[in-house]
């Protein structure tokens, strides 16, 4: 496995730009919330570290990875809000519902950001175990939400 050793919120966070007037929208699956409760945490603390204030960060719940494109949509037509951040985790089970919602989550996601024109990042967990999602979620592997914030201000300063 590649990433058997490897911290995966080892992220590069020199050459970004203020984003101290910048407003972050989170939206956050409920499903999985031990995991996507984690990853929230990464996230907010990584944008406040990288400068952004509390204030400029929304969170919207909804309740499963599946409704995180819509709910991305919802804070990415707005014209406050400069980037959005969405968290989710499906864990593999015994059926093929586990590769429908990962294709149509991330498919939408992706859409969404084209849509508007703005970074719609995706920080959803595909794993095949609850531990391997924790691991990924502030444990042995980082945060996937420290990540997701660190790229969502990477991608502001890029434009």
């Amino acid at each position: 496995m590649a990433t058997a050793l490897k911290n995966l919120s080892d992220n590069k966070t020199s050459g970004i730009r203020d984003i101290s007037g910048a407003k972050f929208g989170i939206v956050v699956s409920e499903w999985n919330e031990e995991v996507t409760e984690a990853l929230y945490s990464g996230a907010f603390e990584t944008l406040i570290a990288l400068g952004a204030t509390r204030e400029h960060i929304e969170r919207m719940n909804v309740p499963g990875s599946f409704e995180l494109s819509l709910g991305a949509q919802w804070m990415a037509k707005r014209n406050d809000i400069d980037a959005v951040i969405t968290l989710g985790c499906v864990i593999q089970g015994e059926t093929r519902h586990f590769d429908f919602i990962c294709q149509a989550c991330a498919n939408g996601i992706t859409e969404v950001g084209l849509k508007y024109d703005k970074p719609v990042i995706f920080g959803v967990l595909t794993t095949e175990t609850q531990k391997q999602a924790m691991d990924r979620a502030g444990g042995r592997h980082g945060n996937k939400g420290d990540e997701a914030a660190a790229t969502a201000v990477k991608m502001l300063s890029v434009k």
